[in-house]
């Protein structure tokens, strides 16, 4: 990313993150996000994180299996299915939550869907601190483009990663997009659907709990 127009729509991005209450930074690099992400983590912080390729390819999840941290790990070798929803309702008391956003509006919004959901209800309640981590690339005009992207980027590739064995993992869209104009909730009835619940962030009523990291390389779904 190097385009001065980029860099226009992240400045105007983050000053209304900042408006919702929402903590803004910019990095030019993963490995500079790492060390953002590194120095807002204290040690002997009990941390979990949601499922996240932006986390992985940033190195941040080795950085929370460091040691130093109480991790809350969902994917230790071994954990039973009652050990992991533990760790769903633990992280709701966790210092810091780590993951990353399914599109980020340049009007300063959140936009995520899940279909497990414990992602999207830590990110509204529970933890002290949620940091995000985002690329540049998830960034859209408005949620209207924001629900395009997951139906056509966000969820056939976390569905190919999860191998949920649903439509848009079998044809690279969701099957709302055959119409005119798709809603927002529209969508495959498979049991493998991951787009059960849809949440918007706006202004956010604690200032700075959220915070959002800008990374200018092309990174996560």
């Amino acid at each position: 990313m190097s385009t001065m127009l980029s860099m226009e729509k992240i400045h105007q991005t983050m000053k209304n993150l900042e408006g919702n209450n929402m903590k803004p930074y910019f990095c030019e690099t993963s490995k500079d996000a790492y060390e953002l992400v590194k120095s807002l983590l204290s040690k002997g912080d009990t941390i979990a994180c949601g499922g996240s390729q932006t986390l992985k390819q940033c190195g941040i999840n080795e950085l929370l299996h460091c040691g130093e941290y109480n991790l809350l790990d969902r994917d230790k070798e071994g954990i039973t299915a009652d050990e992991v929803e533990a760790v769903f309702i633990g992280a709701f008391s966790a210092d810091a939550y780590l993951m990353s956003t399914n599109a980020l509006t340049v009007k300063g919004e959140l936009y995520n869907v899940d279909g497990n959901s414990n992602r999207v209800a830590a990110l509204l309640y529970g933890p002290k601190s949620v940091i995000i981590v985002c690329g540049y690339n998830k960034i859209v005009e408005n949620l209207d483009e924001a629900v395009e992207r997951v139906k056509r980027v966000a969820a056939p590739l976390n569905t190919k990663r999860l191998h949920t064995n649903s439509y848009c993992e079998s044809t690279g869209e969701c099957m709302s997009l055959k119409g005119d104009s798709p809603f927002m909730c529209d969508g495959c009835r498979g049991g493998g659907r991951i787009c059960c619940n849809f949440v918007v962030s706006a202004q956010q009523r604690k200032k700075d709990r959220i915070k959002v990291i800008i990374v200018g390389e092309e990174l996560g779904y």
